[in-house]
């Protein structure tokens, strides 16, 4: 009897050392480089930064050409031909504010992409926590099946003995037998959770992941509150405040789009020698420079360009006060994730070590009396309990913990 006695106060204690292999921080690097959606993000970004030399450069010059097919006379001879080339220039720091503005767009897409690279980081913890979670909850309900198989051996030991009632084989029969199914459900619930792991990593949904042995908890606590600085880091943020100017430095650009634009040209006329006389300078080309200017007459087009840019500015500023109120919400519904889980760990670790040592002291009774076998097994249940709620403690309080990091745009 002292055999069956030690050999479940061994199970209860023992833990199970799980392979180290690739850390989380490993898949996030695997994840930046294969996710299509933060690969698109990038591309959007390099794409917009091709809009800068578009709008800060001058229109192509235009080249025109003439044939007379009536001849004009002139002393000099008939004009034959003429070329004209034209170059028009906006108006004075049109084209600095164009590419200032579509700069500042493209810096506001980068923000974006880098918001999107901070929460795939996030999103990765959080497909990964529950792998561990899962893996440990396996771990539990195995060490579970081999407490449940002892105690079956010692009631079925009791009964042929006289000690011990048959209802005690066949109640923790049940119990094994429920163990062993949802051993089983775990396992096939794990394969959907490492599919959607694999999906973020863009890989076979059948893909192996290790998963780390332990996982600790920091004894600080964050901040109470938000500060100005955090908020400044935060990429959403920056984001729209680059929106912002480029909307302003939008309306600059079409306050100089409304101006006179000035063109610059260069005429060459073909003429032909006369054939009647000969005078000074006969057949010699025409080269004639010229000077134009436009006149925006129609000024609706110009006010509407500036008063979108005025709507947009506003829009935008909206947009920030809006993102900076959920980012201090979800901030503080985060750290309280942080200390509830914090909380649950140590109260779960205190729960745990009694119902171990009460479980030992109900097994050690009955195997002793015979008797209060269901007590032992609800203890047993129990102890399972706690050690189940304990893992999803953690496994809460890692993932807050990294949506804490990607709401105040930490770095790993």
């Amino acid at each position: 009897m002292k055999k069956y006695i030690i050999k479940i106060i061994i199970i209860c204690a023992a833990t199970v050392n799980f392979s180290t292999g690739q850390t989380l921080a490993d898949y996030s690097k695997i994840a930046a480089e294969n996710n299509p959606g933060l690969q698109a993000a990038y591309k959007e970004y390099k794409a917009a930064l091709q809009k800068v030399p578009q709008v800060s450069a001058l229109p192509d010059p235009t080249l025109s050409f003439g044939y007379f097919l009536s001849e004009a006379e002139t002393r000099v001879g008939p004009q034959k031909a003429r070329f004209s080339l034209t170059q028009m220039f906006p108006w004075f720091g049109t084209l600095k504010t164009q590419g200032d503005a579509a700069a500042l767009q493209a810096e506001a897409k980068f923000q974006v992409f880098i918001d999107q690279r901070n929460k795939l980081n996030y999103q990765v913890a959080a497909a990964y926590y529950p792998l561990y979670e899962i893996s440990r909850f396996q771990e539990i309900e195995q060490e579970n099946i081999k407490l449940l198989e002892s105690y079956k051996t010692v009631a079925v030991q009791n009964f042929q003995n006289g000690a011990g009632r048959m209802v005690d084989v066949l109640q923790v029969d049940m119990m094994l037998k429920e163990a062993q199914t949802g051993l089983r459900i775990l396992s096939e619930k794990e394969k959907s959770l490492r599919a959607d792991f694999n999906q973020l990593l863009n890989r076979p949904a059948d893909h192996p992941v290790q998963i780390t042995d332990t996982l600790s908890v920091d004894l600080s606590i964050p901040d109470a509150s938000i500060t100005d600085s955090l908020l400044a880091q935060n990429p959403v943020i920056w984001a729209w405040e680059l929106k912002y100017r480029s909307a302003i430095a939008g309306e600059k650009a079409a306050f100089r789009q409304g101006l006179p634009k000035i063109g610059f040209g260069l005429d060459y006329v073909v003429v032909d020698k006369r054939t009647d006389m000969d005078v000074t300078d006969n057949g010699k080309d025409i080269l004639m420079p010229m000077l134009s200017v436009s006149i925006p007459l129609f000024r609706g087009k110009y006010k509407a360009a500036q008063e979108e840019s005025r709507l947009m500015q506003q829009s935008y500023l909206l947009g920030k006060d809006d993102a900076v109120n959920k980012l201090i919400k979800n901030y503080e519904v985060v750290r309280f994730g942080i200390r509830r889980n914090h909380e649950l760990i140590d109260l779960y670790d205190q729960q745990t070590e009694t119902a171990r040592q009460t479980l030992n002291l109900l097994f050690t009774s009955y195997a002793n009396s015979g008797s209060a076998f269901e007590e032992v097994l609800r203890m047993e249940q129990q102890l399972l309990n706690y050690r189940k709620m304990k893992v999803a403690a953690l496994s809460g309080y890692h993932i807050a913990l990294e949506k804490l990091k990607y709401l105040t745009a930490g770095q790993r």
